[in-house]
């Protein structure tokens, strides 16, 4: 709830893991009502695919780690915005020391030349991997910009100019049923990273989500049986026929 005392509304968009997607011009408004800045985390979509800024938010952070890096060689973060909004966290910077190594500076100056074509090409096979799952008997669901309908479907269209390399998938299982599946997988490589050239898999009730109470994950949408999946540069064909024969083997 904003009140008088709220000073910065802060959300991802889409969200992790259940790729939600949140209006930013909607939300923004209404932080502006109480004063409030917007901060939109913009790790998963990108500056490829979505531009926060545009849509009337005033600050965007993105892990740098991911996307941007894009090779899972380097630890960065990003903030972005105009100068006004800046300028006070110019000190803490200073004073806190906040500044990357220059190596890590020029891996991810590296990595930013190649983002477009990476991520666009992560967009297509992403969808192509969620257009498979959603098509799986296996699968109950699965969360995916690119499949968004109704409402969810309607802030993607106004907001975003591609689907991300991001899904993830409830599978109608139970949750040791799902890490065997998870288990065995051999193109996707089980870590809980996501962004770079490799498809990485993660089971957030043991990794990113673990720290919660299932009461509490099943408030937020995170099922037992759920798989994140961030698509990496491999084939999509290569992809698909993985999840396949994991999803297939008793």
């Amino acid at each position: 709830m904003l009140t008088g005392r709220t000073r910065i509304v802060f959300f991802e968009t889409p969200a992790n893991p259940t790729l939600t997607v949140f209006d930013i011009a909607a939300i923004a408004e209404q932080a502006r009502t109480v004063g409030a800045l917007t901060v939109v985390d913009n790790t998963f979509a990108t500056p490829v695919n979505q531009n926060p800024l545009a849509h009337g938010a005033d600050l965007v952070v993105h892990s740098a780690t991911k996307y941007l890096g894009g090779h899972s060689d380097l630890t960065a973060g990003v903030l972005t915005g105009p100068a006004e909004h800046l300028a006070p966290v110019m000190g803490w910077r200073k004073n806190l020391g906040q500044v990357i190594a220059p190596e890590t500076a020029f891996l991810l100056a590296r990595s930013i030349r190649s983002l477009p074509v990476r991520v666009r090409t992560q967009n297509d096979t992403a969808a192509a991997v969620a257009a498979f799952l959603a098509t799986h008997p296996r699968v109950a669901h699965v969360h995916y910009p690119g499949l968004a309908t109704g409402e969810q479907k309607r802030i993607v269209d106004a907001q975003m100019r591609g689907g991300g390399g991001m899904l993830s998938a409830v599978l109608d299982a139970d949750a040791d049923q799902t890490a065997a599946v998870v288990d065995r997988l051999r193109l996707f490589a089980i870590a809980p990273s996501l962004g770079g050239v490799e498809s990485l898999v993660t089971q957030p009730i043991t990794t990113t989500h673990h720290g919660l109470d299932p009461a509490e994950r099943a408030k937020r949408g995170i099922a037992d049986s759920m798989v994140r999946l961030s698509v990496g540069l491999e084939d999509a064909d290569d992809l698909i026929a993985d999840l396949a024969q994991a999803l297939d083997t008793d």
